[in-house]
């Protein structure tokens, strides 16, 4: 048996753990649906808390689902960038 948890079950694990704020990507249909949103930033929020129900982001607003995701700042050798382009 996996007792991993993952998607909004982890969330609201790592909150009840004291984790104060956790990038996720949120939507209010489904975790699946939230990774799929996500790309390009649209639906991701920094998580502060969280009920029963919801997950509220820092700005307050409610969301039924939240998969925590890691957010990095990319680094020059990560991009295929021309060397004449760095000033």
């Amino acid at each position: 048996m996996n007792n991993e948890l993952i998607g909004s079950e982890l969330t609201r694990a790592m909150i009840a753990w004291g984790y104060e704020q956790i990038w996720c990507a949120v939507d209010d249909d489904s975790d699946e649906q939230a990774m799929r949103d996500h790309c390009g930033n649209d639906f991701t929020a920094c998580i502060v808390s969280c009920d029963d129900q919801y997950f509220y982001c820092d700005q307050g607003t409610p969301w039924t689902c939240a998969v925590p995701i890691k957010i990095m700042a990319v680094k020059q050798e990560e991009v295929d960038m021309p060397t004449q382009c760095i000033s």
